[in-house]
Parts: C-alpha cells; structure tokens; sequence
C-alpha cells in the first residue's frame, strides 16, 4: 500500500516531464519555422527586387536602343521610368542585405555594373541629343554594352540563386521542425499512454488493494461481532441466572421468615397470652407490660408479613396479579402518601411474566417515591391478543436519561427483567416519568436439543 502511491507519484512527475517536453518542442519547433518562414520571405522580396532591378535594366536598355534606331522620343518614357524605379530598387536592396555578410558583396558588384550600363545608355542619348551620330552608333555597335549587360545577368542570377537556396533551407528548416514536432508528439503520446497504463494498473491494484483491505476489516469486524453477540449472550444469561438464583433466594429466605420467624412469633405470642391469663388480682405494672410486649409481637409479625411479601409475594400465587397489584398500590400509597390510580385489565399470563410485571411496578414506585417528589402516579395494565402493555406514570419533576446513569434507579434491573421476558422497555421524561413495558403474553423458551 506505501508503494503504490510512491509509483503514482512517479508517474505523475513521468507525465509531467513528458507534458512539459511537449511542450518545449512545440515551441521550439514553432520559433524555428517562424524564424524559416521569415528567411523564405525575406528571400522571396529580395528575389522580387532583384528581378524588378533586372527588368528595370532591360526596359532601360530596350528604350535607349528605340530611340537610338527610331528619333522617337516616345521611346524614352520607359527609359526614364526605369531609370526611376532603378534608384528606388536598389535601395530597397541595400536594405535587405544589409545583414547578409555573404551577399553584400554580390550586391554591391551588381549595382556598380548597373551604374556603368546606365552611365553608357544616358551616354549614347545625350550623343544622340548633340547629333553625334557616328559617337553613339560606334558605341551601340560595340560590345561593351553586352558585357555589362551579361555581368548584370550573372550577378542578379547569382542572388536570386542565393535566394533560392535560401527560400529552399527555410523550407528545410520548416520540414525538419515538423519532423522534430511529429516524433516529439509521438514520444510524448507513447510515453503519455505508457503513463496512464501504469496509472490504470496502479488503479486497479489500490482498488484491489482496498478491496482486500475492506474485506479484511469486514472479516475482523464480523468477528468482533460474533466476539461481542457471544459475550452478550453469556452476559444475559449470567444475569438472567443470577436474576433466578436471587428470586429463589428471596422465595427460601421468605419460606424460613415465615415457617421460622413466624412460629417464633406465633409461639411467643401464644405464651404472652397464656401468661397474660394466669395473672389474676394486681400484678402492678405487669399488664400494662404485657400488653405492649403483645403490641410489639404484633408489630413483629405484620413486619415479617410484610418482609415475606416484598420477597416473594405470596398473594402473587394464591390470589393472583390484578389482586396483588392492588394490595402492592394500596399499601404503597398509604405507606408514602401518594396518590395512585390504577387500570388492569384481566389477562392470562405466565408465572414468570407475572413476577416481571410485580417487580417492575414496585421498582417503579419505589423510584417515584425516592426521586420523582411527584403527586399523582398512574398505572395501566392492557392485554392485547399476542402481547400486553404495562405503564407507570407520574407527575414528578422527571430525569435526562443521558445525564443520569440508569443503574442509579433501578431502571437498569427493570430493563433486564423485561429484555429477558422478551419483551421491551420504553422511558418518556419529556413531562413527568413514564416507563411502558411491552411483553409476550408467555415467554418463549429455547427448545432443547437433543
């Protein structure tokens, strides 16, 4: 995983190169066929000049020997024109090779021999003009003009083939910056597709790679799952054992209290009264003391009733859960002075769903009664046909669930009792308390496997 993004990053600076010498050829090629197609220009306009000065020479020349041969004057319109044009031509090439080294001195030769053909044609007109026949016409007759006119020849041809060769390397240079720009180009769009099969590569393996590494977590989250379903499972059951063991222990402890305690009681009662039948004239102080040890027997004996039924209520299975729910409100409310309303529908339920629902109100109660400062409480028992519905409600000043750990009152052990019997507890302190218990009618118990 370290190494794949340390070959993208590689990649990345790969195709960075690669874009970056795309475009240094791009650019180099484009200064060198700016540079050439300026050279072919250039060479083209002084291949123009040159041939215009050449033709300027001929018309000259042409116009010289018309009016030499014919007296017409019209003959020197062109002449004069040329002669013009001559002057103008040559400065426009003299400022075209002022740059050209190899070329100047060509240039220069070229203008000297124009000069001396048209110093020889204005000569012959002005012989022509004198009437000096026989002057001009023994020098049109000689060869000193074909001479100059052949060296002008060949130095005009000698720069427009300087030109030539010059128009033919800008076209050289041209060719071979395309040539560099084409393999350039297709360098660089071979290396840019190498580039991108290996990023799609380094994709496909990050993506693999992530995959394998989702997997991984999925499997290790799977069985810290199972770890924790498992641990739960053993947690519930511990409690729920735990829960039977202290109910039992409850049930023995309320036997022993009522088998025990109570023939005690009984049988000191019993003598109290055989004593209290064999005093006989004026025993003092002794009735007034027997009769408070009988009060405080009784006393003894409603404790230990009381005891036994906060234990284990026997009225839960001689008389049933609407009755015991009633004796268990009645004596709550006279004991802490609330005010308690009760709604309980007759419904047939299992022994366990039974005590579950016992402990749950007298829980709730004895909350409402340590924490709640409230009034008025509220208790419904509705039986649907697959589950029921227990609710106790007060108008006490309530608790944030979030803010108060719900071990503190007891709500814990209610929850458990309740999850246990399969159903589910449900708390509303948005005004007062209100704890509603939804419960199977009878709890499911696992088959057992043979």
């Amino acid at each position: 995983m370290r190494r794949l993004p340390q070959k993208m990053t590689i990649n990345v600076v790969c195709a960075l190169i690669a874009l970056l010498t795309l475009i240094g050829i791009s650019e180099l090629s484009y200064d060198e066929s700016v540079d050439a197609m300026d050279d072919v220009a250039q060479a083209h306009v002084a291949r123009s000049h040159v041939q215009r000065l050449l033709r300027d020479v001929l018309d000259a020349e042409s116009g010289q020997r018309g009016y030499l041969l014919t007296d017409n004057t019209a003959y020197l319109e062109p002449y004069k024109a040329a002669i013009a044009d001559i002057g103008q031509t040559q400065d426009q090439l003299r400022e075209l090779y002022a740059i050209r080294d190899d070329q100047i001195n060509t240039l220069v030769r070229l203008g000297r021999t124009v000069q001396r053909k048209l110093a020889e044609i204005d000569l012959s007109i002005r012989m022509k003009n004198d009437g000096k026949e026989d002057a001009w016409r023994f020098v049109l007759n000689t060869e000193v003009g074909k001479e100059q006119m052949d060296a002008i020849r060949t130095s005009a041809s000698q720069l427009i083939d300087e030109n030539n060769q010059q128009t033919a390397n800008g076209y050289a240079k041209v060719r071979h910056s395309l040539l560099l720009s084409r393999i350039g180009i297709t360098l660089v769009a071979a290396i840019a597709f190498a580039a991108f099969w290996l990023y799609l590569r380094q994709t496909a393996a990050l993506e693999q790679a992530g995959q394998r590494q989702q997997h991984a977590l999925q499997a290790e989250r799977d069985l810290l799952d199972g770890q924790v379903r498992e641990r739960t499972a053993r947690l519930t059951e511990l409690a729920t054992h735990l829960q039977q063991i202290r109910e039992e222990e409850r049930a023995r402890l309320a036997r022993e209290l009522h088998d025990e305690l109570g023939a005690l009681l009984t049988a000191a009662k019993l003598d109290v009264a055989r004593i209290k039948a064999q005093l006989s004239g004026d025993a003092g102080e002794l009735p007034s003391r027997i009769e408070h040890l009988v009060n405080t027997l009784n006393s003894g004996i409603a404790l230990k009733r009381r005891i036994i039924e906060d234990l284990r209520p026997s009225s839960l299975s001689n008389l049933g859960l609407i009755p015991t729910l009633e004796i268990l409100t009645r004596e709550f409310g006279q004991r802490s002075g609330l005010d308690i309303m009760t709604n309980l529908e007759p419904v047939e339920l299992d022994e366990a769903i039974q005590l579950t629902i016992y402990r749950l109100i007298q829980e709730a109660l004895t909350n409402i009664a340590r924490y709640a400062e409230a009034q008025h409480v509220e208790i419904n028992l509705l039986g649907y046909k697959d589950h029921i519905t227990v609710s106790v409600r007060d108008d006490g000043k309530g608790f944030d669930p979030k803010a108060i750990q719900l071990s503190a009152h007891g709500l814990q052990g209610i929850r458990h009792r309740v999850e246990a019997a399969g159903g589910r507890l449900d708390i509303d302190t948005a005004s007062g308390t209100t704890i509603t218990a939804t419960l199977p009618l009878a709890i499911r118990r696992p088959t057992p496997q043979t």
